[in-house]
């Protein structure tokens, strides 16, 4: 039988940033991954918010497998045949803390993990755990396949958004449809300099694009695109309510929105080598689960720690800063006496320091407003009516752009009043 002082489960960005951390603080630390190695079996649109690593890891970017910097933002609403796209290029983006970078989890994730073991974290690949062991009442380590037992004082569950180990610690019940989303990614292969000249980049910048309205084909959800080195990443974020009410495969979805104009415009001649899907948290702060209890904490995706708010997506960055502050409340935790849950309730004050639940907190409202159909539907159609409107100069006389947006508003069937609410309520949740 085996004893450490921490199992963390799973090897992703969350279990490597928390792994490192108690290693480093000297606990012996087993980190525990299922797939072959370290995002093998990993899934994310590619894009990782760097500030985490400023205190983590210094000098993270001397030999992090960074693909490119970003350093353009673009947000594209689509109809069937026709785009309306708002840019922001700023090369300063791609320094300092608030810079971002695309990545592919397998080279990701494997360098990560190596940063943990290099602090002296011990790290076990293909291996699954089937479920905590308890004594006493409480958490006290984890079995593995087939039958083994590993003991701890602690287990941190980094299992990703459909851990069952989570539920199986007693900390939240069963997911419901409501509380993911369905996402889907592409790696379309392109080369390095074909990318560069059609999205108008140096060899180390790159491009993040979120797409809304028919890139869903009007489900509740969006469009992603990334560029790497050699490849761009395309892919969907769609409700999984929407997918089973519509009785729609997320396949179909994704091939129309591959084939739209303007994404082929983008990826034109590239081609697909890879595809893989995977549940995302979809409701943030609104479906956390208890994030401690007697001897375990939870960290990341497991426990609902994503962000959408329309314009971004935000998630390994704060799995990694999750899995920080579990190191620092177990630490604490040590300090007061034990892995007790009173002892590791502390997790939440780190969590709030590094503005984990803060931002969580202070988005709350962002899934509930993407929920209204008319943003995917509605309001794209009507922005592409607006434009056609108002670039078009046939000689029939020009109306002015406040007519037009009255105009098109009242074909739509949107009230006024619900369409200043509607603006009012995105600012405010957004």
């Amino acid at each position: 039988m085996e004893q450490f002082d921490v199992i963390v489960v799973g090897a992703g960005p969350a279990g490597s940033a928390a792994a490192l951390t108690l290693a480093r603080r000297g606990f012996s630390t087993l980190l525990v991954e299922r797939g072959r190695s370290p995002g093998a079996k990993g899934m994310f649109g590619g894009r990782i918010y760097a500030w985490p690593f400023a205190e983590l890891l210094p000098e993270w970017a001397k030999d992090c497998p960074i693909e490119r910097r970003v350093v353009r933002e673009n947000l594209a609403f689509l109809t069937d045949d026709a785009s309306l796209g708002i840019s922001f290029d700023a090369p300063k983006m791609a320094q300092g803390r608030g810079a971002s970078f695309t990545a592919l989890r397998a080279k990701f994730d494997a360098w990560f993990a190596k940063k943990a073991q290099d602090a002296g974290a011990v790290l076990v690949t293909g291996i699954r755990v089937d479920d905590l062991w308890r004594e006493d009442g409480r958490v006290r380590g984890v079995f593995v396949a087939p039958n083994d037992r590993v003991v701890s004082d602690l287990v941190v569950i980094a299992e990703g958004a459909t851990s069952t180990l989570v539920r199986k610690a007693g900390l939240k019940a069963d997911l419901e449809p409501r509380e993911v989303s369905v996402g889907v990614k592409e790696t379309v292969e392109l080369p390095a300099e074909t990318i560069q000249e059609r999205f108008g980049l140096s060899e180390t910048e790159g491009a993040a694009y979120v797409f809304a309205g028919s890139a869903s084909l009007g489900l509740r959800g969006g469009g992603f695109l990334y560029t790497n080195r050699a490849s761009v990443s395309l892919g969907l974020v769609v409700s999984s309510e929407d997918l089973s009410r519509k009785k729609v495969e997320i396949q179909e979805i994704q091939t129309k929105f591959r084939m739209h104009p303007a994404v082929q415009r983008l990826i034109r001649g590239g081609k697909v080598v890879e595809y893989s899907a995977h549940l995302v948290p979809e409701l943030g702060a609104g479906m956390m689960p208890r994030l401690s209890g007697d001897g375990v904490l939870v960290v990341g995706d497991a426990a609902g720690f994503l962000i959408n708010n329309g314009y971004t997506f935000r998630g390994v960055d704060l799995a990694i800063a999750s899995g920080v502050a579990a190191g620092e409340a177990a630490e604490a935790a040590r300090a007061a006496g034990g892995m007790t849950a009173a002892n590791l309730k502390a997790y939440e004050r780190f969590l709030h320091r590094r503005n984990v639940l803060t931002d969580l907190e202070r988005f709350r409202r962002a899934p509930l407003y993407l929920k209204k159909d008319r943003l995917f539907n509605v309001y794209p159609r009507m922005l592409m009516e607006i434009a056609e409107r108002m670039y078009t100069v046939d000689g029939s006389g020009k109306e002015r752009l406040f007519d037009v947006v009255l105009d098109e508003a009242a074909s739509a069937g949107v009230p006024k009043l619900k369409m200043l609410l509607d603006l009012l309520q995105g600012a405010r949740s957004m």
